[in-house]
């Protein structure tokens, strides 16, 4: 198992404070979730059902024609290594993990870069995969170029695989909407900008024979009814999303600023967390551990991620880096 943010109850037991009193900003998690509605009583009681509406809720949501509900976009990305024989794979040296360990599991051979694809990679790789915003860097691609990698890969077959994870507070910049296409695939989740990881939702979009492939190797009722249920609700509400859209770049900016006075000037991020290289990231980290604050650290290159506080928790963490930041200027 690869280490991922979260696992805040073991920092719990290793810094000996109780769960209830942490600040976890190791996820990029919206920390002011959708409002769970009351939930029907025949969700608990029958087996999902796959006609419920939630398949169309997400295709207006995602401007696409087709698209298959999983247990969280993890579940979609491990599908896809599957759907081609083993082949070579180009992807940023530095993005989420799990996208490479799928595909090196699966047997194929998986080719690194550092920012982006050379037209050289684009002319040997069957597959490059992206994540746009990029995940931990904030590093965004505009639609037009990804199109044109795409247009490149496809004329021999190949695939761009996108995953949009961070994607939601600037639509526009979605490429779901062409993932008709032959060889695209989009990978959405409804775990970070809705704040609902825990009911575990996601999508991947893409043409529908690759869809009806991947339904027959995931299975039946994939995702619980209620979580079918919370999850069409949220794609539904225009007005929260808006709503939350304007919180969470107020919210990312003022994250912004305070690490930038601390002396943590962020090299990139989104609108749900900010990524700051330092080179003593994780003794950084247990600095913050030691007062309550949970980050996710990265050794290559050194850097933290910061998530956004719950409202009640700015003050904390502002504390907390005052105190690092006083701490490393008081004379030996």
């Amino acid at each position: 198992m690869l280490e991922h943010g979260g696992n805040l109850a073991l920092a719990a037991q290793t810094y000996g404070i109780p769960l209830v009193s942490w600040v976890d900003l190791s996820t990029g998690i919206n920390p002011n979730h959708y409002p769970i509605p009351a939930i029907p009583h025949h969700s608990w009681q029958r087996l999902p059902e796959d006609h419920d509406g939630l398949a169309e809720a997400a295709c207006g949501y995602y401007g696409c024609d087709s698209i298959l509900p999983t247990a969280g976009s993890q579940a979609a990305l491990q599908i896809l290594p599957k759907l081609r024989s083993p082949c070579h794979v180009a992807m940023p040296s530095t993005m989420y993990q799990e996208h490479a360990h799928a595909w090196q599991s699966q047997g194929h051979t998986v080719h690194f870069f550092t920012d982006i694809p050379e037209d050289e990679t684009l002319n040997w790789a069957d597959v490059v995969l992206v994540c746009n915003p990029n995940n931990p860097t904030g590093k965004r691609f505009a639609p037009a170029l990804l199109l044109a990698w795409h247009a490149t890969l496809a004329q021999r077959g190949g695939w761009l695989i996108v995953d949009e994870a961070f994607m939601d507070v600037t639509p526009t910049e979605s490429i779901a909407a062409h993932a008709h296409q032959e060889g695209l695939f989009v990978l959405r989740s409804l775990g970070k900008f809705f704040g609902l990881a825990g009911i575990r939702v996601g999508f991947l979009i893409a043409k529908k024979p690759y869809l009806a492939r991947a339904q027959e190797m995931i299975g039946p009722w994939p995702i619980a009814g209620a979580s079918r249920y919370i999850a069409m609700q949220a794609l539904l509400d225009t007005q929260w999303q808006a709503q939350a859209r304007d919180a969470l770049i107020v919210g990312s900016q003022r994250l912004q600023l305070m690490l930038s006075h601390s002396g943590l000037e962020p090299q990139g991020g989104t609108a749900l967390f900010h990524y700051v290289t330092y080179p003593h990231a994780l003794i950084m980290q247990d600095q913050l551990a030691q007062q309550g604050i949970w980050t996710r650290v990265f050794d290559q290159p050194a850097a933290l991620r910061f998530g956004l506080p719950a409202d009640h928790q700015w003050a904390a963490l502002d504390a907390a880096l005052i105190k690092i930041t006083s701490d490393s200027q008081t004379p030996p």
